[in-house]
């Protein structure tokens, strides 16, 4: 197998895609299994299969396990951590650990692949933590999906339906692994003190016998619809509980692939707006307690590929509908695609964000699981070294191009209510 330092560089001949970045004295190494699945692949009434494999990669001890536990166990018996996240688009394990446990880490990593086979006692096990997990996504609103499903109908949630799963079965999600963890649909990150040929032969080693498995048959995956494209379009979701009241106003970022310099000057606006804009429409305006401003699933701006969502959202004084939190929102747009921000508020909001890409690179778990999503989720977009010089060449004029784009394009509108508030509508505009 080639291999080589650079991010992008090696694969198994079964197509495991594999990148080292050495960090000599680093003392740590962290190792991302990045898989190109996510909610979107649940199967038709299993919402959730995707989030359901996650965990069973992390089965709760069982006796079979042998004395030192399992996964989990392991890893921090090690000294390390490990965790992982499920998105609509891909699945990523991460694990740290001293850098002296690579060797033991990797071929952990590939044993829970090769052994994967759960039983019925752990299958149940884990629905009942996911349906908790769901009751709390539930409860902190599922504003994010609720905007997503608006302007992109089609699209779920990676969290899954609890009644659906408590019917999977073993080979429900025995099958969906078997389809979805192939080799080729998965990258192996490695950043930290490694060194490039010994983890290239230990990955050899262990992970060369994975089976590569048949492909998803063509459309057993259905893709999320285009965002509406009616202009303007307010589209009104069903209200949502809230511990306050408000409003959350999602519109679609473009292709991070297709349109990078688009959704860069949409990052940039969401900070820009975050961090001076919305602060002075609550300081002017008594109806709006709070507001933020985010890019991305949950705020992880190219934590996924497209379709992805821009997200405002507000807290308003009791009483206030969400036509204030609406009408606000559209004010600092307007200001925005009527005026550029002078070059001292472009700056602060560009320092911010390449501040943040510079602890993400620091950070070693970070930039093996942005490694990873690169490789998989945008293979043929600049890596994330490029990601500082795209977003210092993005302009005043780009930003203020984005407002109006945002201000002529879709836009959902949900509203949140507090135990206290009113649950009848106020009306925010028509679906166009």
């Amino acid at each position: 197998m080639s291999t080589s330092t650079s991010p992008y560089g090696g694969r198994l001949p079964n197509g495991l895609g594999l990148s080292v970045e050495p960090r000599p004295g680093a003392g740590l190494v962290s190792v991302a299994l990045t898989v190109a699945v996510g909610g979107d692949a649940d199967p038709a009434g299993l919402h959730g299969t995707a989030h359901l494999v996650e965990h069973l990669m992390f089965p709760r001890a069982a006796a079979s396990d042998g004395p030192d536990g399992g996964h989990v166990a392991r890893v921090e018996g090690a000294g390390g951590v490990c965790n992982a996240e499920t998105h609509r688009d891909h699945t990523v394990f991460h694990t740290t650990v001293p850098a002296g446990m690579l060797t033991e880490v990797l071929e952990w990593e590939a044993r829970r692949l090769l052994t994967f086979a759960p039983t019925e006692s752990v299958l149940r096990t884990e629905t009942s933590v996911i349906a908790e997990e769901i009751r709390g996504a539930a409860a902190a609103g599922g504003v994010w999906e609720a905007a997503l499903a608006a302007l992109h109908p089609g699209s779920r949630d990676a969290f899954g339906t609890a009644a659906e799963l408590a019917g999977a079965t073993t080979a429900d999600v025995d099958g969906f692994f078997r389809r979805h963890y192939r080799p080729d649909a998965m990258v192996l990150s490695v950043v930290g003190e490694a060194d490039p040929d010994r983890v290239a032969a230990s990955v050899d080693r262990f992970f060369a016998g994975l089976p590569t498995g048949p492909a998803p048959a063509p459309g057993s995956t259905p893709a999320p619809a285009p965002a509406r494209t009616a202009a303007p379009a307010t589209i009104r979701t069903a209200p949502l509980p809230s511990p306050v009241s408000g409003a959350a106003l999602g519109h679609p970022l473009p292709d991070p692939v297709l349109d990078r310099s688009g959704y860069l000057a949409r990052v940039v606006l969401a900070e820009t707006l975050g961090r001076t804009r919305l602060p002075r429409l609550t300081r002017r305006d008594p109806r709006i307690l709070s507001a933020l401003v985010t890019c991305g699933y949950h705020g992880q701006w190219l934590g996924g590929a497209a379709p992805d969502l821009l997200l405002a959202q507000f807290a308003t004084a009791p009483g206030t509908g969400p036509q204030a939190a609406a009408d606000g929102w559209r004010e600092v747009l307007t200001e925005l695609a009527e005026r550029p921000a002078d070059p001292a508020e472009h700056r602060r909001a560009l320092n911010a964000l390449l501040l943040a890409c510079h602890r993400r690179a620091d950070s070693l778990t970070a930039r093996s699981v942005s490694l990873g999503r690169a490789a998989l989720l945008f293979p043929s977009a600049p890596g994330p070294d490029a990601l500082p010089g795209d977003l210092a060449r993005v302009t005043p004029a780009e930003v203020s191009a984005a407002a109006r784009a945002l201000l002529s394009g879709p836009c959902s509108v949900t509203e949140l209510t507090a135990p206290t508030a009113l649950t009848a509508p106020t009306g925010i505009g028509e679906n166009r």
